[in-house]
């Protein structure tokens, strides 16, 4: 997103309620169609279903400046999942017929919601051939790719710090949360990933990646 349009959707947004959620929040269930639409200005909010176990299974997740769910927005299709937030988020509450209507009067913020959302696709799609063919090494290593690219703190040595947890890779991956310990485990005796009070470190991003073969 170019910060011309950024800044557009951003004063048009800004206009409406804002509302400060603590982390954790749900703000909208499966089978529930939400009334409006939200427009984060600062946070994160998760996209998620639950197994038949009762685990979260994380669909997406929705940084600034996102505004969602566009989809149910557009298609008016019975919305089937969770929407909670992941860190303390603040956000702008938009009629859903205001927000669709400011999207068709602009093109070129319609055209940067279709490359976001083609973005996302590939995301999901190269999930789904880790799921179907790759290891559980190489699903995790996808996972932590995804990560540091999309919400990494880049340092100074060249690491990435990533403020997720095993539990949320586990959800990402379809992998269990044992399997993520010992595989981290794995990448840690390699020295490509460390673990410490702030997260989890990924200390050579080039290694991982060849480790994990990902095309991310």
């Amino acid at each position: 997103m170019t910060s011309h349009i950024a800044n557009k959707i951003e004063q048009h947004f800004s206009q409406f309620p804002k509302r400060t959620y603590p982390a954790g929040q749900i703000l909208v269930f499966a089978d529930e169609n939400p009334e409006h639409i939200f427009y984060i200005v600062k946070g994160r909010v998760r996209k998620y279903d639950v197994s038949y176990r009762g685990e979260e299974v994380i669909l997406n997740i929705f940084r600034a400046p996102s505004y969602f769910p566009m989809s149910w927005a557009i298609n008016r299709l019975p919305n089937e999942y969770f929407y909670k937030t992941e860190t303390s988020t603040v956000l702008h509450v938009v009629p859903t017929d205001e927000a669709l209507q400011f999207v068709k009067d602009n093109p070129d913020v319609m055209l940067d919601l279709l490359s976001r959302i083609y973005k996302g696709m590939d995301g999901l799609l190269g999930r789904v051939v880790g799921l179907m063919s790759g290891s559980a090494q190489s699903r995790l290593v996808y996972e932590l790719i995804v990560d540091c690219r999309r919400f990494g703190q880049l340092n100074t040595d060249g690491s990435y710090t990533l403020s997720t947890t095993e539990v949320d890779l586990a959800a990402r991956s379809g992998l269990s949360r044992e399997t993520i310990s010992r595989e981290i485990h794995k990448l840690k005796t390699d020295g490509l990933v460390s673990v410490s009070s702030t997260g989890i470190v990924i200390n050579d991003f080039t290694g991982l990646k060849k480790r994990g073969g990902t095309k991310v």
